[in-house]
């Protein structure tokens, strides 16, 4: 789309034109505008004129836009809205007329019109016809149902640059814009960086996670804003606001500052993801294609050489064209895909993305977060130890044994747990931690001027029995939320009056230790670390520093702090888990824990769960970075003993890569990268999460598994409603399930061609050819059912040790084919031959072609034995052990089978006159003979058998 917009002003940080006077440039591409920005000569994202906003710049636009700035910037960047295009019925027609299927589909039936087979054609124009009216009526119902999902369109509050607020539509929301957020919440219809006050947000449709998360203001600072590093002070189009506070006068709802709206938007970015997905490498489908390309030329060369000394060459040669190249293959090798959809949905496994099943057929390394994922979502305090110059004091089980001081007191505060209508939310370390302390949280409304006036985010109040001079309640008047980049989050408190201000930091023990002064980390630090972390315990450090005032930058809180001590949480392995990865590992598939915790504590949570034998020595690889002053380095030890240290090389790396087990202290965006990395050494890589950390791998992975309560996550293609790793293996032999089934039914298709090809040609040598009726009896009532309900059968209840092969032009697959191929004609030819030499066989008459020497014994002959030749391939390419239920399972399909044979003997054995007259077939009393036909379609069968058992 191209439009022209006439602007008369530009006010924004990037001028794109020096006229006072001239034209906007746009077009829209998948829902995202592009403008023409002349000082870069190109079009670009309309995106590009707030990129370099700086936090700071966020901050200037707190007081407003005025009505022209607000107008002039909405003829930028167009509407705030989400709009999934809802194509009317005769456009979607269009569309689909278009698809190459159907173009194939009606050239055939053209064609097939013209060689005057008109009950065939008719029969195919009506099934494509009911094809294209379901495919249309689920399209436009699939796009009215993301629309309604998308389209989110409310009023909301505004502050002018006059200070005055006024009520808009979301519609009209530009960047700039200052929102007023009501403490109540709302479900909001834009990105916005918050800049006062906290949010408490539900972000599940986003990340799968099911824990409200809690947003705090933005940092001021210079550096530029970006959205994913700024998450914790993002609120995001979509997400459900539940609670604001601290942003207002009087303590309620917040401010912030819309930073990108329609398509732009992270629900912009969900919709853009469904709408147009990205393509999927995969061997199987870029085998499909080259496949049907080499039958149809096949087929063409073929029929050329066979028909030339034929009138009608070029009719002849195009029909047989559209027999080599089976028209329904496409949409019968999606059925296996289908029947695992509908098994996982079951299952509690739900799937956004289907092409990704068979994918994950071929996973052959799989990666899992720690906490949540292998271990308990809730941890429970196992003891803290205080620390100092001294060293450590002795272990105290309890928190809330602590006597009173910073220690108990940080504890108590540092965190990010808030209170909804009474009720503690937040993540469950946090609430277990503060559970330990006894102390009971408060909010903080109304009681600014008990704190001098300071905007009180929470109360924290010790227990009434412990209430003293020295341990009285505190306000925590401004946070820093953790990140997993930083490791680390911070708080600043006060105390009643508003005096002895106080900053808790609380992170990895590394982390915190190198932001404290030298002089207050015990010497011991190291070794009381390396012990309780190799007992498997989550290690928590605390630090402390007294402040002159509470309004500082989280740089200037977090440094020079006092080292408080040291806090373990026992976090335990999911029952399920140690199960989950013995599987995986009796199935040579290697598995993988990536997490940002302790390495020692990752390690012994690994063995726990069996990914590392509890006899196998572990060596334990440090990586240091480049900087100025050092090159990088990789420390390479073994348990206990000392440090090897080597300078990294490509060949290291990858074997580092290769070999490791556990990959800790990752940040999400390393998570991200080892799955990229694990891909370029050709590993099809699976990663299952909770969607809260890892939601760049999930996306990543060839096959992201995330598990929630929601039934569907932009986090992955994979959402598990069972909180527990269960689900993968499961995931796995359904993936196998359905490329094998895919598989199958590809090469069931193509011998349903080649069967239908040879009989054509084979009869086209004798001056005859196949009647309408039998085409259809052979395509309907043989194939198509047949090939539906082939792909029933269940995956196996096993997992194998062997991944299923993925490629179509493989030695053993082209060689059973042709194998096949061959027993094919030779089955029809001996068929063929054994009428001919009859007694009672009747010659054609040779001056008539094709349909006028209908019924004849020839063609009666050809089609008893390939009509026994569909069903026998049906068998033959069905495959069972060891990814799929063996045959019998699928009783459906075996009842089809005694049917269908059944159907196939009585046409030949005992025809009747009206199955004769429909099929125009040539009524033969020799019932010898017709016993010799099925003994060599019973010959045809066992053959290929037998061939198709050696070939696996």
């Amino acid at each position: 789309m191209l439009g022209e917009l006439e602007v008369t002003e530009w006010r924004d940080t990037v001028q794109l034109y020096t006229e006072e006077k001239t034209l906007l440039r746009y077009y829209l591409f998948e829902g995202l505008r592009y403008i023409w920005v002349d000082r870069k000569g190109a079009f670009c994202r309309v995106s590009v004129l707030n990129e370099d906003w700086s936090c700071k710049d966020l901050y200037g636009f707190q007081k407003g836009l005025s009505h022209l700035e607000q107008s002039f910037r909405r003829q930028i960047y167009g509407p705030n809205l989400i709009d999934v295009p809802v194509k009317p019925y005769i456009k979607l027609l269009i569309e689909e007329v278009l698809n190459p299927f159907y173009v194939f589909q009606f050239f055939s039936i053209t064609l097939w019109m013209i060689d005057d087979y008109y009950v065939y054609a008719i029969c195919i124009l009506i099934i494509s016809v009911l094809s294209i009216s379901i495919s249309l009526y689920e399209t436009r119902k699939q796009s009215i149902t993301l629309n309604n999902m998308a389209r989110l369109v409310s009023d909301i509050t505004i502050r002018r640059n006059s200070g005055a607020e006024e009520s808009v539509s979301s519609v009209d929301l530009v960047p700039g814009n200052c929102v007023i957020i009501p403490q109540e919440g709302l479900l909001l219809p834009c990105d916005a960086a918050l800049l006062a006050g906290e949010c408490l947000v539900n972000e599940s449709m986003l990340t799968g996670e099911s824990v409200p998360v809690l947003k705090t203001p933005l940092p001021a600072g210079e550096g530029k804003y970006n959205s994913e590093t700024e998450r914790r002070h993002t609120l995001f189009c979509g997400t459900q606001i539940i609670q604001a506070k601290g942003g207002r006068p009087g303590g309620g709802g917040a401010l912030a500052v819309v930073t990108s709206t329609g398509f732009f938007t992270a629900k912009g970015n969900l919709v853009s993801s469904i709408l147009y997905p990205q393509p999927i490498s995969f061997r199987f489908y870029q085998d499909a294609i080259k496949f049907l390309l080499i039958l149809a030329f096949l087929g063409s060369i073929y029929s050329f050489v066979v028909l030339y000394i034929s009138n009608e060459l070029v009719i002849r040669s195009l029909d047989i064209v559209t027999i080599a190249v089976p028209p329904a293959l496409p949409a019968a090798i999606t059925t296996g895909t289908i029947y695992a959809q509908r098994r996982l949905k079951k299952k509690g496994i739900f799937c956004i993305s289907p092409p990704r099943i068979n994918v994950s057929g071929k996973v052959s390394l799989f990666c899992f977060d720690k906490t949540g994922t292998l271990t308990e979502e809730g941890l429970d305090v196992w003891g803290v130890v205080e620390g100092g110059p001294a060293g450590f004091s002795e272990l105290v089980p309890e928190p809330r044994l602590l006597p009173p001081g910073p220690m108990l007191t940080g504890l108590a505060c540092c965190h990010t747990v808030t209170l909804l209508q009474g009720h503690p939310l937040g993540d469950p370390l946090e609430l277990k931690m503060v559970e330990s302390t006894g102390w009971p949280e408060g909010d903080g409304t109304a009681l600014d001027a008990e704190f001098g006036d300071h905007k009180v985010l929470a109360v924290m109040r010790p227990p009434t029995e412990t209430v003293s001079s020295t341990c009285e309640a505190v306000a925590v008047v401004q946070r820093f939320p953790f990140s997993s980049a930083l490791q680390r989050m911070s708080v600043v408190t006060v105390a009643q009056g508003g005096h002895s201000a106080l900053a808790f930091i609380k992170g990895s023990p590394e982390m915190v230790a190198s932001l404290c002064r030298a002089d207050t980390v015990p010497l011991q630090f190291s070794s009381k670390l390396h012990n309780f972390s190799s007992e498997g315990l989550r290690v928590l450090a605390l630090a402390y520093k007294r402040l002159d005032t509470v309004l500082l930058h989280r740089d200037e809180v977090e440094k020079d702090m006092e080292f408080l001590g040291l806090l373990m949480m026992k976090n335990l392995v999911k029952p399920e888990s140690a199960n989950v990865i013995n599987i995986l590992r009796l199935a040579h598939l290697r598995s993988v824990m990536v997490t940002g915790d302790n390495i020692l504590t990752a390690v012994n949570v690994a063995k726990s769960c069996g990914m590392v034998g509890s006899n196998e020595k572990v060596i334990f690889v440090n990586a240091t970075p480049y900087t100025a002053q050092s090159t990088p380095m990789l420390k390479f030890s073994l348990e206990d003993e000392t440090h090897h240290d080597s300078t990294p090389t490509l060949v290291k790396s990858i074997i580092v890569l290769m070999r490791a087990t556990v990959f800790a202290r990752m940040t999400p965006d390393q998570k991200t990268q080892l799955v990229k990395e694990l891909q370029k050494l050709n590993y099809r890589v699976g990663m299952c999460g909770d969607g809260a950390n890892d939601c760049g791998a999930l996306r990543a992975a060839d096959v992201g598994v995330s598990l929630s309560e929601a039934e569907a996550s932009v986090a992955s293609p994979f959402t598990s409603k069972t909180e527990d790793i269960s689900c993968v293996p499961l995931l796995i032999r359904e993936g196998r399930c359905s490329l094998v089934t895919s598989f199958s039914l590809f090469r069931y298709m193509a011998l349903y061609s080649l069967i239908q090809f040879c009989s054509v040609l084979i009869l086209y040598t004798v001056k005859t050819g196949v009647a309408d009726m039998q085409f259809l009896f052979c395509d309907i009532a043989l194939v198509t059912v047949l090939a539906v309900v082939m792909g029933k059968g269940g995956p196996s209840d096993q997992l194998h040790s062997c991944r299923p092969p993925a490629s179509l032009l493989a030695l053993p697959v082209l060689g059973s084919l042709f194998i096949h191929t061959c027993m094919i004609v030779l089955g029809q030819l001996t068929a063929l031959f054994i009428t001919m030499s009859q007694d009672w066989f009747i010659p054609l008459n040779s001056t008539v072609f094709g349909a006028a020497n209908l019924p004849n014994m020839e063609d009666t002959s050809v089609f008893s034995l390939s009509g026994f030749q569909y069903i026998i391939m049906a068998v033959v390419v069905t495959k069972g052990y060891p990814h799929k239920k063996p045959l019998y399972y699928n009783v459906i399909f075996l009842c089809l089978l005694f049917i269908l044979f059944s159907v196939m003997a009585l046409l030949v054995l005992y025809p009747g006159p009206f199955f004769s007259t429909v099929f125009q077939l040539y009524n033969m009393s020799d019932m010898g003979y017709k016993m010799l036909l099925i003994a060599v379609a019973a010959l045809n069968f066992l053959i290929c058998f037998v061939v198709e058992v050696m070939c696996s």
